[in-house]
Parts: C-alpha cells; sequence; structure tokens
C-alpha cells in the first residue's frame, strides 16, 4: 500500500476532501452503486447521497464493485431525491444534474469555480433524472456523444464528469 501511495479508509475520512457531492436519483443496479463508490473514493469526494430505491450499504453487490470504498466515503440515504437537494442547498452546495435536456451545458463548456462545492446528479438507468429533480437544479451537463446510441452507463458517466471535474477543480483552476 505504500508503496503506492495509498491511504488507509482511517487517513482518508480524516483528509481533506474534493467539495464535491454525488447524488444518486433512484438507480437500480447495485454494480453500479459499487462502481460509484470507487469513483467517489478514488477522487476523495465529499460524500455520496443515495435516493429512493437506490440501495445502500451493505449489499453484497455494492460490495464487489465497491472494493471497499463504502468504508471509506462517507454517504447518506434520503427517502426522496428533493429531500437531498434541500439539505445540499441548505448547505451552500450549487446542484448540477447530468442529463440531455434542451439548454444545458456540454460538459467541456462548463466551468466550475476551483473551490465551489458541487452536487452532481445522475439519474435512473432508464428514466434518468426525474423531471421534479431537474426543476430543482442549477444547471444541467451534457456529456457530448457521437455514436448511435447517446447514452452511457451510469457508472460510466459518473467517471467521465467527476474526472472531468476535478481535472478543472483541482488540477487546472478556472480563472
Amino acid at each position: 500500500m505504500s508503496d503506492l501511495n495509498r491511504i488507509t479508509p482511517e487517513e482518508f475520512k480524516d483528509s481533506e476532501k474534493t467539495p464535491m457531492v454525488i447524488i444518486l436519483d433512484n438507480l437500480r443496479s447495485q454494480n453500479n452503486i459499487g462502481s460509484v463508490f470507487r469513483t467517489a473514493d478514488a477522487f476523495r469526494l465529499a460524500g455520496i447521497y443515495l435516493c429512493g430505491i437506490t440501495a445502500t450499504p451493505p449489499h453484497r453487490e455494492i460490495h464487489k464493485t465497491a472494493l471497499g470504498a463504502t468504508e471509506s466515503v462517507d454517504w447518506k440515504y434520503f427517502e426522496t431525491t428533493e429531500e437531498a437537494i434541500r439539505q445540499l442547498r441548505h448547505d451552500g452546495y450549487r446542484l448540477i444534474a447530468v442529463e440531455q435536456v434542451n439548454g444545458g451545458v456540454l460538459l467541456q463548456d462548463f466551468k466550475p469555480a476551483p473551490d465551489e462545492k458541487l452536487a452532481i446528479i445522475f439519474g435512473n438507468e432508464v428514466n434518468g433524472i426525474q423531471n421534479q429533480v431537474l426543476s430543482m437544479c442549477d444547471l444541467a451537463i451534457e456529456i457530448p456523444q457521437s455514436g448511435t446510441k447517446h447514452s452511457l452507463n451510469v457508472s460510466v458517466a459518473v467517471g467521465i464528469v467527476i474526472w472531468d471535474i476535478f481535472l478543472k477543480m483541482k488540477i487546472m483552476p478556472q480563472k
């Protein structure tokens, strides 16, 4: 572990976090949920909010893909995504939906402030983000795609979006 520069779950919990929270709006795949935990761990995010039908740890299928990240990443469960959004807005977060909508901003054009607190919302694998949740967001961003499907697995989308925003916030801050 030391050769790989890895920290322990305890060190992770005590470390400074990237000011980003992932909100999962009714995800049904526990494997996707576990993958999101690994991504949140990789970029030392502030946490994950699991909402609605989204399963919570401990669960065998989540643990299979999380590979221990449920022990390091802080998470909370909310019965509704709206409740999670209200909490995060109260805590000073900017709410960003990742969804294909009219008026959305392409991911490459999104410019976060270096220390801005962001809550990034990802929706159900079939239905996306609920309309009432979209109406509560400050902005929607879209991953540009040129294939025939114009659809990505949610855990892949989380990885792309979080890496892009992390890069902009931490490595190449906007002026």
